[in-house]
């Protein structure tokens, strides 16, 4: 059961996680009525304010926020927030419509008042009740969104509003003051009241700091705080962001917390993972007594694999597990017998059940890569999101994720691989880090067999063969959504691999529903490939890359990591068959692309009567750079986008002598 500090902290980190959020933190903890209510207020904008067409500090933004102020007041267990936005373009506009997530029970938003002033002075107020004005967008059993939209907002308005969280009193809050925003903020304010108790964790420009005044009020008012970087393929946003978390710790030092923390966390694992003497009958009876450890393994992982996860499906109410008669969940054998359980609740069950039939196991807590990073200093438990299983045999660790529906058996989801976090160990716990995965754990065939007319029309069929995350990525899609809606989207995302002019549709998978199996993709392909002159016809050569993104070739300077998430190897292999008459006149250069230790482009072409095969490797043995590493990545993804811009040229033969 999750303890109502996590509980609020979930909310909070729920909300950063939403894919449009109008105003990234604006919904989070927001401004109560204090002795700073003076902050809070309206402000009469000045004559520059309402004439500003665009800022000189901000080039092309779409808008500005012109003020931020956020209060945590912790001695009424509440926050306010008050905004003013200057819109500069179209899509400014939707800062207009302001998005607050909520979770039933934690907390109740209140105090709403907002106003539009358009650029002639003119203001144009938020009428209406507070619960009129909310509308509640559901998202899972207890959370969703709230939404308030400000009125008649046009490009050159200034937005305005205010509002309150209120927090249950069976709650304990953590401020959190997220500091960067997608847009310049001219001007910021935050206070903390009553938080001088409280330890804090913070990433704020160089020189900042956070003074606390002779009550224990904590203040930081700041100026100009540029927008947020938006970059290709960076680590999580959450990460990078200034800001400032606040939490509770008595712990002396950061290697006092991190000890005590894991030694309290693995006694409970342990507690609830402890196998009952029929428990352990019953695990027994699943493997045979001359298996190996890792044939063991693998099938009580295939066991628990099959057990409904709730974190792909939906977790049972409160309710209706009472009119179901389930019992709620107590130790890992419960789910078990209940045959479901979330994610976290799996993977403990799996624990168990290593250690029921006599293997080393052990479990470990990290934090979710996609959605942050491991920061030690930040002293609280809360930061860590998952939970996976490392197996000891034959003196090698493997780790395992049961908690990852369709996950395969000794693969992990990248989310949970180079991400730091707390595990037990032999006789200890403490602090580690997850194993980087082996590009060759993720590996995709794209194959077309393709027949080519004399003007360059095409028909013909493709497979994609996918193996380790791409394959997982599709299987879990399929969890949460019917045939139709996956096909769809893999639709979508073939038709930004195939050139211009070519239609391409899947018409079916083989082992969607095994995760043991190569994930296969057959699609049919027709069109039109190629461009004709009176002597030539122009062919892509590298046919899946024709329209193929090349990432960072745009991008000259970089201002964070590069985190691509997994290592992968992509194989393309392409068979023209060529019309009567036509021969290869040029093809794709055999060659290789290099950037040493890290990735490699391969090309290879060979032309045969009425044929020619082109294939084309790309391996990316990396998944994360530093911004000093840039310009090497960069000058690599320049050339492989040049080598994938090769033509095939075909002419039609001279006709023999004497006819």
């Amino acid at each position: 059961m999750t303890a109502p500090l996590q509980l609020i902290q979930k909310s909070v980190r729920d909300a950063i996680k939403l894919p449009r959020v109008i105003l990234c933190s604006a919904f989070l903890f927001l401004i109560v009525e204090t002795p700073a209510i003076a902050h809070a207020q309206f402000q009469q904008p000045t004559p520059e304010e309402l004439k500003m067409t665009a800022d000189p500090k901000a080039p092309g933004a779409p808008a500005v926020y012109l003020n931020i102020n956020q209060v945590s007041n912790r001695e009424l267990n509440s926050e306010s927030y008050y905004a003013r936005i200057k819109v500069l373009t179209e899509k400014g506009i939707e800062l207009a419509t302001v998005e607050l997530p909520y979770r039933k029970h934690v907390y109740n938003i209140a105090d709403i008042k907002g106003r539009t002033i358009q650029p002639d002075g003119t203001i144009v107020p938020l009428t209406g009740k507070p619960a009129d004005l909310l509308k509640t967008k559901t998202k899972g059993y207890q959370s969703g969104r709230k939404v308030f939209t400000l009125p008649n907002a046009q490009v050159g308005s200034i937005l305005e509003y205010y509002f309150q969280i209120r927090y249950n009193s069976d709650y304990i809050h953590m401020p959190y003051w997220e500091i960067q925003f997608p847009y310049l903020v001219h001007k910021s304010h935050y206070q903390c009241i009553e938080c001088g108790y409280l330890s804090f964790s913070s990433a704020l420009p160089v020189g900042v700091s956070i003074p606390k005044d002779q009550r224990g009020h904590l203040d930081l008012d700041l100026v100009d705080v540029p927008p947020a970087p938006k970059e290709e393929w960076m680590p999580p946003m959450g990460s990078l962001r200034y800001k400032v978390e606040f939490y509770f710790t008595s712990a002396r030092s950061v290697d006092d917390f991190w000890k005590s923390t894991s030694d309290n966390w693995s006694k409970g694992v342990n507690l609830f993972t402890e196998p009952s003497k029929s428990f352990r009958a019953e695990m027994n009876a699943l493997v045979a007594p001359g298996d190996s450890d890792l044939d063991k393994a693998r099938k009580l992982y295939k066991a628990v694999q099959a057990l409904d996860n709730t974190d792909f499906s939906r977790e049972k109410s409160e309710s209706e597990r009472k009119k179901l008669k389930i019992k709620e969940i107590d130790h890992a054998e419960d789910v078990w017998t209940e045959k479901s359980g979330t994610r976290t609740e799996i993977a403990l069950l799996y624990l168990s059940m290593l250690r029921s039939v006599g293997l080393t196991a052990y479990a470990m807590r990290l934090v979710d890569r996609n959605q942050g990073m491991f920061i030690p200093g930040h002293l609280d438990f809360d930061q860590l999101d998952d939970t996976v299983v490392i197996l000891s045999t034959g003196g090698k660790e493997m780790m395992l994720d049961p908690g990852e529906k369709m996950c395969p058996f000794l693969t992990v989801h990248w989310r949970h691989s180079q991400t730091g976090g707390i595990r037990q160990s032999a006789g200890t716990s403490g602090l580690a880090t997850s194993p980087q995965q082996p590009y060759r754990s993720n590996i995709t065939d794209r194959i077309a067999d393709l027949t080519l007319d004399s003007q360059g029309a095409v028909e013909g069929s493709m497979r994609i063969v996918m193996t380790g995350q791409e394959a997982l990525y599709w299987r879990q899609l399929a969890l949460k959504n019917d045939d139709v809606e996956v096909m769809k989207q893999f639709d979508q995302w073939i038709a930004d691999m195939v050139p211009d002019g070519v239609q391409a549709h899947i018409d079916h998978f083989t082992s969607l529903d095994d995760p043991d199996s190569n994930l296969v993709a057959y699609i049919k392909t027709q069109g039109a490939v190629g461009s004709a002159t009176s002597k030539r016809l122009l062919v892509p050569g590298l046919f899946f890359e024709t329209r193929g993104s090349h990432p960072f070739v745009d991008e000259e300077k970089r201002q964070t990591p590069v985190d691509m998430q997994y290592g992968e190897q992509v194989a393309d292999m392409v068979v023209y068959h060529l019309p009567p008459g036509v021969q290869v006149e040029t093809a794709p250069q055999t060659g290789k692309v290099p950037w040493e230790g890290h990735a490699l482009l391969l090309i290879n072409s060979k032309t045969e009567p009425g044929q020619v095969t082109v294939t084309r490797s790309l391996t990316r043995a990396f998944t994360l750079a530093s911004t000093d590493e840039y310009q090497n990545l960069r000058d690599f993804y320049k050339k492989v986008a040049a080598t994938d811009q090769q033509q095939l040229v075909l002419t039609a033969s001279a006709p023999s002598k004497g006819n």
